[in-house]
């Protein structure tokens, strides 16, 4: 082995140990998302052990809810690497700090006043991405008047020179050779032409000068034109600024990917876990689905197919992050005022059950942890001095879901804190606890006996609207069963509201139910097919859309859907009473029922792995049989194939 390729595994073996050094300092910072940190790693890894290799741009994408640390991985991993000097950070919304106003109107406006040189690696960031979209919902072009550099750049990392900026030099030449030949020859515009230092800087970066700053500055009129001009006549090659070493981080929260699963169950009432693991189930489809919503596709395109999606953080990441807020407004309390402070597991529990904000990200929990702990230390810090405590003594800190509470040598003293979400969860009444839990016990018995699987969140006292829900594992494919399941589901609340209470007691909170089911039901008819007519039918003025537009004919088919699915909601909690009251049980004791408890209570075998579909394998299987065999290959019986089995034949 010659001594350069020793040299070159001594340094390919450091770079790969820096990027582990790395990933495991970043793993201590944030929590819950090491699978993320370590899918980054390995996306730069050839980037940065070994860049030589490297001729077109590495772009990789960050998606995520916000607060889930997109931007902080980026900017820290710079760091670490020791590019915090060829860091270049854009908000793609159009607000860049740290950039004149000229520089701040392009990217490469922005490259050019950074650390970052003309072939040489360099890391950018361009940040909250969704924002800088060039499609509105009609999927017309939008006028986007910044960055527009930026899909050359994605491209191949070429970028052209910035001939506006150039034009504005020759501008300034012109109007200086305009007034010097009008003024008289005392008057000041006779003096010497001076280009400004931001002129210079900018004719020396397009033109790729290496003469120092201050000689250009002093440069003649016609010394300018002349570079000008040599320029503009150079080849193409020349013209473009190569950055294709740069490393491009793409971020942002692309909203489209998580609003089914973000208004699927209330912000501050998800559970961590279970918001997580359906946040878990995104992919690149997801993400090219929603980018295709904001972008033209060929600007899609350009943003390569390296997407990381964030999930949603887990509970065990929140109570991290939870215990490291409360670690670190003690020790900061105590050096001010030099008292040590004990928050418990009570403290703990209520920061996490009134800070916690899934679909939110982490930033709700942040603001929570000061204004809980950052104000109530502060005040127990000062109660406990009053009483006479001394440097070093132990303040101990509880709470009891209203107040917090300072401990100090036998004595107490309630604190207020900011939990309003408990306070909120608990308003409810015995009559709305009742019509709540029945409610929302028939919309879970009913989705669980037809799908054969548990809502995967069922809860009542919630506190962000007065109401409860259902939540369930969402579908890629409906067949014409699954849309019947889920109107009959939908219409289960009312079902089950009017076995129990009646007719007369049966509440408006049906309203909201009764809107899906029927838009289902009139998209299974109207735009599915899945009616006596087949064609597509729609309410539209433009004769470029070709629909049938008597929708009235279906009216009476839609209502008549409704009322079958309904019948059929009220024939199953019936059948099903026993399971239906223990639902309600449970509800009204804990407020809750978890998948687990779901199966206990209900004692439903309920066995189907969440992404079951219709049996299409068997089907097809079935359907070669019969060629095979000389069997007719269409049956009227395939026209409306049986449903497969489901917990209602199961348990009748």
């Amino acid at each position: 082995m010659s001594d350069s390729q020793k040299e070159l595994r001594v340094q390919l073996a450091l770079r790969n140990q820096l990027l582990q050094d790395a990933a495991a300092q970043i793993k201590t910072e944030l929590f819950g998302i090491d699978a993320i940190i370590d899918r980054v790693i390995d996306s730069v890894r050839a980037w940065y052990v070994l860049p030589e290799l490297v001729a077109r741009p590495v772009i990789v994408c960050l998606w995520g809810l916000t607060g889930t640390g997109k931007t902080q991985l980026v900017r820290r991993l710079a760091q670490l690497l020791g590019f915090y000097d060829r860091f270049v950070e854009v908000q793609m919304d159009g607000f860049s700090n740290g950039a004149s106003w000229r520089g701040a109107q392009s990217i490469s406006g922005m490259l050019s006043q950074s650390g970052v040189r003309e072939g040489e690696p360099g890391i950018l960031a361009l940040d909250e991405f969704q924002r800088f979209r060039t499609i509105d919902n009609k999927r017309s072009e939008l006028r986007v008047e910044r960055y527009q550099d930026v899909w050359a750049l994605l491209s191949d990392g070429r970028l052209p020179p910035a001939l506006s900026l150039l034009s504005d030099i020759e501008s300034t030449l012109a109007e200086a050779a305009f007034d010097a030949e009008r003024a008289d020859e005392d008057d000041d515009r006779k003096l010497r032409f001076k280009l400004s230092s931001w002129d210079a800087k900018t004719l020396r970066r397009t033109l790729k000068l290496t003469e120092p700053l201050l000689e250009i500055m002093a440069w003649t009129p016609e010394q300018i034109q002349d570079r000008l001009r040599a320029f503009r006549e150079q080849g193409q090659q020349q013209w473009d600024t190569d950055y294709s070493r740069l490393l491009v981080f793409v971020c942002g929260n692309l909203d489209e990917m998580y609003e089914d699963l973000a208004t699927s169950v209330d912000d501050c009432d998800s559970d961590a876990d279970t918001f997580h693991a359906l946040t878990a189930k995104l992919s690149v489809i997801d993400v090219k689905q929603a980018l295709s919503r904001r972008f033209k596709p060929e600007q899609v395109a350009r943003l390569g197919n390296e997407h990381i999606v964030y999930p949603s953080l887990s509970r065990r990441a929140y109570e991290q992050l939870v215990d490291q807020g409360c670690v670190r407004y003690a020790r900061e309390t105590a050096a001010r005022c030099g008292l040590h402070f004990e928050p418990d597991a009570s403290v703990r529990e209520q920061i996490y059950a009134n800070a916690v904000f899934p679909a939110q990200g982490t930033r709700p929990l942040f603001s929570s942890l000061h204004a809980i702990l950052g104000v109530g230390l502060a005040k127990a810090a000062l109660w406990a001095l009053e009483c006479g405590a001394a440097p070093g003594d132990t303040v101990a800190l509880t709470a009891d879901g209203r107040t917090l509470i300072a401990h100090w040598r036998g004595q107490s003293q309630a604190i207020a804190a900011p939990f309003e979400i408990n306070r909120l969860r608990q308003r409810n009444n015995a009559d709305f606890r009742a019509l709540l839990a029945v409610h929302e016990a028939g919309h879970g018995l009913v989705h669980a006996l037809l799908f054969g699987r548990a809502p995967t969140e069922i809860k009542i006292h919630v506190a962000s609207f007065e109401g409860g829900y259902n939540a369930y594992t969402s579908r890629k494919v409906w067949s014409r069963q699954n849309l019947l399941d889920s109107i009959c589901t939908s219409l289960a609340g009312r079902a089950a509201e009017l076995l129990v209470f009646g007719p007369a007691m049966a509440s408006s909170g049906s309203e909201s139910d009764l809107r899906k089911a029927t838009e289902t039901a009139a998209r299974m008819l109207r735009h599915s097919g899945h009616g006596e007519r087949i064609g597509r039918c729609d309410v539209s003025t433009n004769s470029d859309e070709h629909v049938l537009t008597d929708v009235e004919a279906s009216n009476a088919a839609v209502e008549a859907l409704l009322q079958s699915e309904h019948a059929r909601a009220t024939r199953l909690l019936q059948t099903h009473r026993v399971a239906l009251l223990a639902l309600v049980d449970e509800l009204m004791a804990q407020g809750q029922v978890t998948p687990a408890r779901f199966a206990v209570v209900t004692a439903l075998p309920l066995e189907r792995p969440e992404d079951a579909l219709d049996p299409y394998a068997e089907r097809l299987a079935a359907f070669r049989m019969q060629g095979q065999a000389g069997l007719p290959l269409v049956r009227p019986a395939l026209l409306t194939p049986p449903r497969p089995r489901s917990l209602v034949e199961a348990t009748a």
